[in-house]
């Protein structure tokens, strides 16, 4: 492998096979914010031009793959210049195929997060949660479109109305997840994956990606205007406040509807 360049905190490494693998440094939870986005955004559209990469694998360090926003802090969406979902629509509109080696947690954002790429392998323990109705918040991330894309509408429905947490035997049942592998074989199992791919016609993968998830950003773009105007609405709840403090707690939240 060789090293590409650090944008924020993700490296990018090249290999000899036309497979890079991008990696998110902020373990061990890797939580995510206006920064972390566009630091990705940016990573994948240097990859966009760089001929020596066909696909990419989406990896992470540390224990878990995104355990999405820390909400043990202050959350900022990016509410001075650029909010986050704009740097969400900056990474949909990029054109490298990704395929996302999943271990430990995926979840809230760190879900969407796993449904940027266009394939998922994942550890058979790892976990995915659609957990923002259990924090009396509306969900994020482009996940009105992605998840249904993967799981369907009516199991999209069941995930976000009650915040199950999956592994990733359920997932990859469902269709959240496209192949599994061991823990200590999800990264390697991933990049063959993107091997495969960059194995194929370049030309051709850019020509059928560009007709399956073309019109993707877009997508994106219109669904986080209506998601992003019903978080800053329901962030300023009791009920969201309860979400919160029920989950530093671990305890069952008691919401009041207001």
């Amino acid at each position: 492998m060789t090293e590409f360049g650090r944008f924020g905190d993700i490296a990018v490494d090249l290999g000899e096979d036309f497979v890079s693998v991008v990696e998110i440094r902020r373990a061990p939870n890797n939580f995510f914010d206006q920064s972390l986005i566009s630091s990705l955004a940016d990573a994948f559209e240097k990859l966009d031009a760089e001929p020596r990469c066909r696909a990419a694998v989406l990896a992470s360090e540390g224990k878990h793959f995104c355990a999405g926003a820390n909400f043990a802090t202050e959350v900022s969406l990016g509410a001075v210049g650029k909010h986050l979902y704009d740097e969400a629509v900056r990474l949909f509109a990029t054109h490298t195929p990704v395929v996302a080696a999943v271990q430990g947690a995926a979840i809230g954002g760190g879900l969407g997060l796993a449904l940027w790429p266009d394939f998922r392998v994942a550890a058979p323990d790892a976990r995915f949660s659609a957990n923002f109705a259990r924090l009396g918040f509306h969900h994020g991330f482009g996940l009105s479109v992605t998840l249904p894309r993967a799981v369907g509408r009516q199991r999209a429905l069941e995930l976000l109305y009650t915040g199950e947490r999956i592994d990733g035997e359920r997932a990859h049942a469902i269709g959240l997840v496209d192949r599994l592998a061991p823990l200590a074989r999800v990264r390697e199992e991933a990049r063959a994956f993107a091997a495969e791919i960059a194995a194929s016609g370049p030309l051709a993968i850019a020509s059928i990606r560009e007709t399956m998830r073309g019109q993707l950003a877009g997508e994106i773009r219109a669904a986080t205007q209506r998601e992003r105007s019903e978080q800053e609405r329901l962030q300023h709840t009791s009920d969201f406040k309860e979400g919160v403090a029920a989950m530093a707690e671990r305890r069952p939240p008691a919401f009041r509807g207001n």
